[in-house]
């Protein structure tokens, strides 16, 4: 199914960081692209950020540009989202995905349960 784990998330305060961590079990991602995404209730899901297999091309939400950052490790198997400076219109829960396709348009696995990301004061 190519379903990916996600973790890292909780709750912090507005101007607060979170590093997300997405891993996966049973095989390699090197060979993928990697997006994540996130839905907060009553909102449609949001394409967040993306990473090309070989870490080299990136791209963002306009809304978190400067913020947050996505990076990999292929050598350990994992892909992480550094979030800076967040706000509460950052609570969402995040998800990775194995996606394909300009601007991580298709997606190739499985949703998985996601990580809940709260942040309030």
């Amino acid at each position: 199914q190519l379903q990916l784990v996600e973790s890292g998330g909780g709750l912090v305060q507005p101007g607060g960081s979170l590093r997300l961590f997405c891993a996966a079990s049973g095989f390699t991602l090197d060979y993928y692209d990697i997006g994540w995404f996130r839905q907060a209730p009553g909102k449609e899901r949001q394409r967040v950020s993306c990473i090309s297999s070989s870490g080299s091309s990136t791209n963002y939400l306009d809304s978190v540009k400067g913020r947050f950052t996505i990076s990999r490790d292929n050598a350990k198997n994992t892909v992480y989202l550094q979030m800076n400076s967040l706000k509460p219109e950052d609570t969402a829960v995040y998800y990775c995905v194995i996606v394909q396709g300009l601007g991580c348009s298709l997606r190739i696995g499985s949703w998985g349960q996601g990580t809940q990301v709260t942040v309030s004061s």
